[in-house]
């Protein structure tokens, strides 16, 4: 189980390039299953989410090639059973079911795991596939879904208690493409990870509009063929380093970035009196030493993502004043906080929120600390980077599961943090 090294008190300076999402790249690779034909992605991230999709594909019997960021999928031969054992292992694995119910008519496919961050229920997913004529039963741990007789296009909303479901969306989106008739989604999720994945599903001969607003219209055709696609860049990966240039700056520049998909995140770093600077695929970070805290809220894109707010929580700790942090979609995400205040951090947890007392630049000192999950993990590398002395990051695998070699990459902006495997 590796772990971190982190040497506070350096200055970051420098470029970073952003990878492929992982959020994309997840449903994406699910997607090749539609067709019997070859499909190549490139730009898919290496990390351990990947890795196990890939696994995934593997077991249900496509063909899987990869090589340097580069997947080629071919799934001329697939059976519909997703075991446990790799199920388990991600959340994002639940977007098989609407590929192979669609192309196979049934799927079996375990209940999945993931990061613990509150509840995350399938319901969604099973509603949507409902609604265009799936029919579901739980059993054993294994969601079992028939459409033997067909799926039907229908209106079906996926908006739930805290928002749309991305991944839900996605489900229901892959299996609305080889159903009868016309499939509208309201309350649909408008995130850039979606679209992506709309424009793959069309260049394999899908009829998907309004993919990136929370309504979208899908006319079902007979059948997909092969494609090729590029994944977007990593908006999270990409948000994280611009926090490590407000945090530990310097003047670092993320490479590779799509700025329009970063609005909030530049929003708020400005707002804290840090300077953002877009030209093209390029966003600059110059640290301001003076800067100020904000409140920040958790919604669904182009709101501030949640995935991000751990984050920002680790350039609040040490920003003077006062900042608050609420979560609308995760009220429960907050598990970095206790790591983050063994390291001299002042936060007080409230009922979907915390108020962050910034400690200044020098109020935070070395600690072991655990990740939780993955943002949190990121979150608690970023602390690192300003704290006084040595920090100990146990249980790194969380942070391998969405960042593409990140302790390189940091290493590059003159972080010092070395890996360790243990």
């Amino acid at each position: 189980m590796d772990k971190f090294f982190v040497r506070g008190g350096s200055e970051l300076n420098g470029t970073v390039n952003v990878s492929g999402s992982k959020n994309s790249s997840l449903p994406i690779l699910a997607a090749t299953l539609l067709t019997d034909e070859p499909c190549i992605i490139r730009r898919v991230p290496d990390v351990s989410d990947a890795n196990y999709m890939v696994q995934i594909l593997q077991n249900l019997g496509a063909h899987v090639e990869r090589s340097s960021g580069i997947v080629r999928v071919e799934a001329e031969k697939i059976h519909p059973n997703a075991p446990y054992d790799l199920v388990r292992r991600m959340r994002a694995s639940i977007c098989v079911m609407g590929p192979l119910v669609a192309r196979l008519g049934q799927a079996s496919v375990s209940l999945p795991g993931g990061c613990v961050i509150g509840d995350r229920p399938v319901d969604l997913h099973l509603r949507g596939l409902k609604g265009i004529g799936a029919k579901v039963e739980v059993e054993g741990g294994n969601m079992l879904i028939d459409a033997s007789e067909g799926l039907v296009g229908d209106r079906v909303n996926l908006r739930g208690k805290h928002g749309p479901t991305v991944l839900g969306t996605d489900n229901l989106m892959m299996a609305a493409v080889l159903a009868k008739g016309t499939t509208v989604i309201e309350g649909a999720a408008a995130e850039p990870e979606v679209a992506d994945l709309a424009d793959f599903l069309n260049k394999m001969g899908a009829k998907i509009e309004g993919a990136g607003t929370t309504t979208i219209v899908i006319e079902g055709v007979e059948k997909l063929h092969g494609a090729e696609h590029t994944v977007i860049p990593d908006r999270i990966e990409a948000g994280t380093y611009m926090v490590a240039g407000a945090l530990a700056g310097g003047k670092v520049t993320v490479n590779r970035a799509n700025a329009e998909h970063l609005g909030a995140v530049i929003d708020v770093l400005r707002e804290c009196g840090h300077g953002v600077e877009v030209d093209g695929e390029r966003i600059t970070v110059t640290r301001n030493p003076n800067g100020t805290g904000a409140d920040i809220t958790t919604a669904p894109y182009p709101g501030f993502p949640t995935d991000m707010q751990a984050q920002m929580s680790a350039l609040f700790a040490i920003t003077p004043g006062l900042s608050v942090v609420t979560d609308t979609i995760f009220p429960e995400r907050f598990m970095h906080i206790a790591e983050m205040a063994r390291m001299g951090g002042d936060f007080k947890k409230g009922n979907g929120n915390v108020v962050i007392k910034g400690v200044g630049a020098d109020g935070l000192s070395a600690a072991p600390v655990m990740a939780s999950d993955l943002r949190a993990s990121a979150a608690l590398v970023l602390a690192a980077l300003a704290a006084d002395g040595e920090t100990e990051i146990n249980r790194v695998y969380h942070i391998d599961r969405g960042y593409e070699h990140i302790d390189e990459k940091l290493q590059t902006l003159g972080a010092q943090i070395h890996r360790v495997r243990v």
